[in-house]
């Protein structure tokens, strides 16, 4: 170890030395006059003893698997097991769904994560005036369980782990789930996945929000609340970075805002009378992977040693399965180009990298194809090679946090921390996270961030291949997967016959006494699992909540 004279010395001759390289670059002006990472934030040349000359070992690193938890949730990693290799997925109907989800298992996929169409998110069924245009195009449209019956045959809900993004109606994809697990002869009890359940992130940049703060809030803690007794080994909410970061942030906005978003969360359930060490262990999170892979790797490094110290210090959680923060990777969908497709094949491959050498828990990586349709199979197996390629092949899974000790990513990895926990106390300053978005502030940060950016990717200041420089001429890309038109009539067709064959009297009793739930305080999680039980649509059952609970209206000064 350096002492704190040799550590003087050192930054002494650095600071020298620097000097004299700075006055070599001015007269290099074909290389960057700046020298930063994907975020924006300087990158020194080098970085020596004197970058980490505050940490303290065990404090700040510990051992995998021990409290911080910077260097990984579990002692032995992917020396144990594998991440999750989950390929998300989901378009036109449950049917073709279906044959695809059938298809990632045969290819060693061993996570489905389910991806629905915009009507869906936002609760409608297929055949209401808004779904017009958008039925089946950006996922798999579910209007009833009869549909989620469709999407799962064949598939042995004891024997996958389905995530599926769905936010504002969560609880209702959710109930579907187990409703259909029921007819399988799984018990909830045996359910393992994840969903996305995040509504804050939604205000902040996806949009896709139904009902106002307050009730979304009771929903996601009444889904802790029920699935902490009956789906036990579900993880009831994915805290969701990525969204974040799509929309523009920097690495340290993408940790702090999500951290936040989680602290808002754990607030909420806290208040509602759930003991923090019984909900807090199927909390998750979901991060973005861009293509600064050493910024990337140490992101997720700093978030897990951010969470573990909030949730310890702020919350009193006394499990270590409380304090770790486990999260899934989606490789960069921001990062594609529609130009030189080919080219995202590497860019996805080096996200991998930095997920898997950050410690991720699961990993969904992008298709080559996905900034111009949704993919197709060829290009979704290459995705899925990717991840198995590092897996087996390229060593980086036989050692556990392989990067620790590097000058560079511990001073980057505190660096992030510092950043994130800044914007935690300033969004506590406001109020909490649901103040600060009410106020603009969290996506104003966004807009300022990836304003930014674009502007140094138009001058050229961030290359990125194929796009601003290196381009070619192209011919149309071909072989592209479209969605039939004549999937919204087909789903409109099939509410028509559900409608006519179901019990609408059962129906209708189910949505009443779920609005009578709605109104007062008992958890509405069983009554949405009795309604979708008697096939009430999805648009039937968010159109109850839609009565009581009101919907949100976007009003920021921004």
């Amino acid at each position: 170890m350096f002492d704190k004279n040799q550590i003087s010395i050192l930054k002494d001759a650095v600071d020298k030395e620097n000097a004299k390289t700075q006055e070599k670059l001015q007269k290099r002006p074909e290389r960057k006059k700046e020298f930063t990472t994907g975020s924006g934030a300087p990158v020194n040349r080098y970085y020596t003893p004197a970058d980490v000359s505050e940490l303290d070992y065990m404090n700040d690193l510990g051992l995998p698997g021990q409290f911080p938890f910077t260097r990984g949730v579990q002692p032995t990693m992917y020396r144990g097991q594998f991440w999750t290799m989950r390929m998300y997925a989901g378009f036109a109907t449950a049917e073709e769904s279906n044959k695809r989800y059938k298809f990632l298992v045969e290819q060693g996929s061993g996570g489905l994560s389910v991806a629905f169409d915009l009507p869906t998110q936002i609760g409608y069924d297929s055949d209401h005036a808004l779904s017009e245009g958008e039925v089946g195009k950006v996922g798999v449209a579910i209007d009833s369980l009869a549909d989620m019956e469709i999407l799962f045959d064949g598939i042995p809900l004891d024997k996958v782990s389905t995530s599926m993004t769905i936010n504002a109606p969560a609880s209702v994809l959710l109930a579907m789930y187990i409703a259909v697990a029921e007819k399988q002869g799984v018990s909830s009890e045996k359910l393992r996945g994840t969903i996305q359940n995040d509504i804050l992130k939604e205000y902040i940049a996806r949009g896709t929000y139904i009902f106002p703060t307050e009730p979304s809030m009771r929903l996601i803690t009444d889904i802790f609340a029920f699935c902490s007794k009956d789906v036990p080994l579900w993880n009831t909410i994915s805290i969701s970075g990525y969204h974040i970061r799509e929309a523009g942030s920097t690495a340290a906005q993408e940790v702090g805002f999500t951290l936040a978003d989680g602290i808002a969360y754990v607030e909420a359930a806290v208040k509602a009378g759930l003991n923090v060490d019984d909900f807090a262990p199927r909390l998750s999170f979901f991060f973005n992977a861009h293509n600064d892979l050493l910024e990337e790797v140490a992101k997720y490094r700093a978030a897990r040693r951010l969470w573990a110290r909030i949730m310890k210090e702020r919350f009193g959680a006394t499990s270590a399965k409380s304090m770790q923060l486990k999260f899934h990777t989606q490789t960069g969908g921001s990062t594609l180009t529609a130009q030189q497709p080919e080219n995202n094949i590497v860019r996805v491959a080096i996200q991998t990298l930095a997920a898997v050498l950050g410690g991720t828990q699961s990993l969904h990586t992008n298709s080559k194809d996905e900034a111009l349709a949704l993919p197709t199979e060829d290009s979704v197996r290459v995705a899925l090679r990717t991840q198995q390629i590092v897996a087996h092949e390229s060593g980086v899974t036989e050692v556990v946090d392989p990067l620790a000790g590097s000058y560079y990513i511990e001073a980057k990895t505190k660096e992030i921390e510092d950043a994130a926990m800044a914007y935690i106390k300033k969004i506590d300053d406001i109020g909490g996270a649901t103040k600060a978005i009410d106020m603009g502030y969290i996506q104003s940060e966004i807009m300022d961030a990836s304003y930014d950016y674009q502007k140094k990717v138009e001058a050229g200041e961030i290359i990125v291949v194929g796009m601003n420089k290196y381009q070619i001429e192209e011919e149309a890309p071909k072989g592209l997967l479209r969605v039939d038109p004549s999937v919204g009539e087909m789903q409109k067709q099939k509410l028509v016959e559900l409608r006519a064959k179901r019990d609408n009297t059962k129906v209708n009793e189910t949505l009443m006494a779920l609005k009578t739930a709605c109104e007062g305080t008992d958890n509405v999680m069983p009554y949405i699992l009795e309604a979708v039980k008697a096939y009430a649509t999805l648009g039937e059952v968010c159109g109850v909540m839609r009565e009581v609970f009101g919907e949100y209206q976007q009003s920021v000064n921004l």
